[in-house]
């Protein structure tokens, strides 16, 4: 095979060099030349393909085709460039544009987030600081005659009873705060709480003279244990599980309007029109103490978190604080600012603060050791009929004769939120679940409210007269109520 080279300005494809002349080759013509000869060609040395030097060139730039080589076509071309041009960088312009307008609004959107998580969080703190502080208004509280409610303190908790509900309190907000970061696991979801039907019907709990169960609850380290109060003037204590009657507890002479099943020990408390307030042994079906703290009809009873004292309310417009183990009566205290008859009570969970609902419509918050009344929540019209404290500490459920279920925030001391009911509804008692996740209503009917959302998931109509009490049992897997048709019901799925 004949070899030639010609010399030339142009840069062949996939250049060579040969390091013994110094010529310039094809890769493909010398590999094939170096094949079949084995010497350089130029100098004709003997040289492999191994000892070729490759150069490396920018991408060779095809030429103008011919159509351009007149003035015409060159500036037709030109033409066609500066437009490429033009357009490319109005695209970049238009696309720079709307990148500055997104990133605009997505900073306008992050101050805007900001500004509100820092006015939240300063909401926030305050509320905090006021519920945990609480302080006084003016004085508007009378102290009553000591002598009449067997007070040996002038009016004034003593320091042991002040230190025994300040620990319970510091207590108890901290396992509130672990125990409400989770729902409990086998809470019962509102999926089966639809599902709940009628599982158990008791008519025989209470005399047919009197008919009507007015007042119920749930013994909280048992709840196959329930207590009823009813117009026979009896208290009964029922077992769930067995169905059958513990005990009938007969002391009082009028209708036991409400009862509360201690939470540590075997015994009941009830309150009855009667002026009476009862604490009974539960197996010896007697009573152990009898506390005299009001003159006038017991309108609603409350027991504190360390199952050592009792609040009670009375139509002697007086609130009270008991102890139980002694009978004793530390302190009452009456509003005189307006005259009315005080509806109901309850204890906040912590047991530092507790509020009544009047007569007249009002629902007022006091501090218990300062004996001071520190809030008020208006908005309802006619008798307050029931309240309720959320065990989440925040929250606070009410009812009146006006036919709707408030709720107040009690870190903002506002109604965030208003249930309608039907018209000419009546509510007699309000329940939390001991998680805060569920609010029960008892009245026309029984219903069960879902936190915040406060929907109405389920509601029971099996009663044929109205419902007075409702209760949750261990983590809501079971609802039961009460009703002046003398039957205590339980739902369950």
């Amino acid at each position: 095979m004949s070899f030639h080279c010609a010399i030339s300005n142009d840069i062949p494809e996939d250049p060579v060099v040969s390091p013994h002349s110094g010529s310039i080759f094809e890769k493909r013509l010398i590999l094939k030349f170096l094949e079949e000869n084995g010497v350089d060609p130029i100098s004709g040395k003997e040289m492999s393909a191994d000892e070729l030097i490759e150069i490396k060139t920018a991408s060779i730039i095809k030429p103008k085709p011919p159509s351009a080589t007149s003035i015409p076509s060159l500036l037709k071309s030109f033409q066609d460039e500066w437009d490429a041009v033009v357009l490319h960088s109005f695209n970049l312009r238009q696309q720079l544009q709307t990148t500055r307008q997104e990133l605009s609004f997505a900073l306008y959107h992050h101050d805007a987030a900001c500004r509100v998580i820092a006015r939240l969080t300063k909401e926030l703190t305050a509320a905090r600081e006021a519920l945990a502080t609480l302080k006084p208004k003016a004085p508007t509280t009378a102290i009553t005659n000591s002598e009449e409610t067997n007070n040996d303190n002038d009016g004034v908790l003593s320091e042991s009873v002040i230190e025994n509900i300040s620990s319970k309190a510091s207590v108890l907000t901290a396992e509130r705060k672990k125990r409400f970061r989770s729902i409990p696991e086998d809470l019962i979801k509102p999926e089966k709480i639809k599902e709940f039907k009628t599982t158990s019907s008791q008519t025989c709990l209470h005399s047919v003279s009197k008919p009507g169960i007015v007042s119920l609850d749930i013994c909280p380290t048992d709840s196959n244990k329930i207590a009823t109060g009813g117009n026979d003037h009896t208290a009964t204590i029922f077992d769930k599980k067995s169905e059958r009657i513990i005990t009938v507890l007969k002391g009082h002479n009028k209708k036991v309007n409400s009862i509360i099943y201690h939470p540590n020990k075997e015994n009941v408390i009830t309150a009855s029109i009667d002026s009476q307030i009862r604490v009974w042994d539960i197996e010896d079906s007697k009573t152990q103490q009898i506390i005299q703290a009001h003159e006038s009809p017991i309108t609603s009873i409350s027991l504190h978190a360390t199952g050592c004292y009792l609040l009670s309310t009375s139509n002697d417009e007086q609130w009270a604080f008991s102890d139980i183990d002694t009978g004793k009566v530390l302190i009452k205290v009456g509003d005189q600012t307006t005259n009315h008859s005080l509806t109901a009570a309850q204890f906040h969970p912590d047991g530092l603060i507790f509020g009544t609902g009047t007569s007249e419509s009002l629902i007022k918050i006091w501090d218990l050791k300062e004996r001071s009344n520190v809030a008020n929540f208006p908005g309802h019209s006619g008798p307050i009929s029931a309240i309720s404290f959320s065990e989440n500490g925040y929250y606070l459920a009410t009812s009146a004769d006006d036919s709707v279920i408030k709720l107040w925030d009690l870190r903002k001391l506002k109604n965030f939120k208003t249930i309608p009911l039907e018209e000419g509804y009546q509510v007699k008692d309000l329940c939390f679940d001991h998680t805060g996740n569920y609010l029960a209503v008892a009245g026309s009917d029984v219903r069960v409210y879902i936190s915040k959302q406060w929907e109405n998931i389920k509601s029971f109509t099996d009663h044929i007269g109205l419902a007075t009490g409702v209760r949750f049992g261990h983590n809501a897997n079971f609802i039961c109520s009460v009703s002046m048709d003398r039957s205590l019901k339980v739902y369950s799925s």
